[in-house]
């Protein structure tokens, strides 16, 4: 028999995996590889294995993928594997599929609240937002944006609408010197009624052992008196992981333009992936650092691979580390941030990678374009080995060979 890629009667009944941790030391390091050897249907179960000598120990997995699309399998490395260690894994069909599962979506009917072992993680609103009463209508938000983001102990990290800028949202990821068609455009400084970013729609929602996430479609629109106009759909991939320490996770924008013209995004010193902190936080007691050992007097303008923020909270102190992806445009990115200079010198913790701060970034008609980028949200403090370790997994994760 002949076939064409990968056909039932083809299929393996299993696979084996091997891990190879490569060059970097791993703790509890997010592994995913195509099982499309198994060929498995979205209700087809597969169960993990770690094979060491000749003991089978079954392993929390969960397949990712839609109909049509290619199926991936994801797991945690667990525990500590050193530089260099190879681990063995036997990926079968069949098994029964897990209740209970520790990473789940709730559905607000306004907004997907991300949680992990029933403690929320995030949370992405895609319904409207309103401005406070007396603020401009043109600062309403149609959703599109993550908050609350929690730190584990509970304690919001992120804030919305803040008396200084009605237009910052959390977690957020508009542009801010947009050219369509001649034109200027703003899309992150709607006020200015040029632009904005709005929710379209919950395009899949996951849920079980290994991660919990959501794949979304926004629509970036310019305003030209009073009439908007789509030119480029942008879907989140977000998923938080079940590791043993602090919430991990990532966010994906993938960006594509949607009519038959270009879309330019002039250089400008910020726009793309930003947050707004707490607004618990000022010069006073929160600190940044990046992978290039920069504090805060020093970041803004400055390219890094991570920046960590830490600041006091009704538990002690939490944080965030922010990590940028090798493959995203103008990596390692430049870094617009505030120091403690802003708001009337408040310093208010507000972080953006923007990598259309030095240069221009043109989007052509049928191009897809993605930027990654890991968050892990903790209790206590970080250092910089910790920082390069989490990165590492991101950026560098470990081989799989299927066979």
């Amino acid at each position: 028999m002949i076939c064409a890629g990968v056909c039932f009667a083809c299929a393996s009944r299993e696979v084996t995996l091997t891990v190879d941790a490569g060059s970097y030391d791993r703790e509890d390091c997010v592994v995913s590889a195509d099982i499309s050897a198994l060929n498995p249907s979205p209700s087809t179960v597969v169960t993990l294995y770690e094979q060491t000598g000749s003991d089978l120990q079954e392993i929390a997995s969960q397949v990712y993928g839609a109909e049509g699309d290619t199926p991936v399998l994801c797991w945690i490395l667990s525990g500590r594997t050193p530089a260099g260690a190879v681990r063995t894994y036997i990926a079968k069909i069949g098994g029964t599929k897990p209740a209970g599962a520790p990473m789940e979506v709730e559905d607000t009917q306004k907004a997907l609240v991300l949680k992990k072992e029933g403690q929320p993680v995030l949370q992405y609103n895609y319904a409207r937002l309103e401005p406070p009463p007396g603020v401009s209508a043109a600062y309403a938000r149609d959703g599109g944006y993550i908050h609350p983001a929690y730190s584990p102990a509970g304690n919001v990290l992120t804030n919305i609408q803040p008396r200084d800028h009605y237009h910052h949202f959390g977690i957020w990821n508009p542009w801010t010197h947009v050219v369509y068609d001649g034109k200027l455009y703003d899309l992150w400084n709607i006020g200015g009624k040029t632009g904005t970013v709005r929710a379209h729609s919950v395009e899949g929602v996951y849920e079980g052992p290994v991660f919990a996430g959501f794949t979304a479609l926004l629509d970036h629109c310019i305003i030209n008196e009073e009439t908007e106009k789509v030119i480029m759909n942008e879907y989140w991939k977000v998923k938080t992981w079940d590791v043993q320490d602090g919430f991990l996770w990532d966010f994906e924008s993938h960006l594509m333009p949607s009519t038959p013209l270009p879309v330019l995004i002039e250089a400008y010193r910020y726009a793309g992936f930003g947050w707004r902190g707490t607004p618990d936080w000022t010069k006073e007691n929160c600190e940044m650092v990046t992978s290039e050992g920069k504090t805060r007097p020093e970041i803004d303008g400055t390219n890094a691979r991570w920046i960590y923020v830490t600041g006091d909270t009704k538990t002690g102190r939490s944080g965030l580390l922010f990590m940028g992806h090798p493959e995203n445009y103008s990596f390692p990115e430049p870094l617009r941030i505030w120091d403690q200079n802003s708001n009337f010198g408040r310093g208010d913790a507000f972080i953006n990678f923007a990598p259309t701060k030095n240069r221009d970034w043109e989007l052509l008609p049928g191009g897809h374009y993605v930027l990654k980028y890991r968050v892990q949200a903790f209790e206590g403090g970080m250092t910089a080995e910790q920082a390069n370790r989490l990165w590492n997994d991101f950026a560098f994760p470990p081989t799989v060979t299927v066979k």
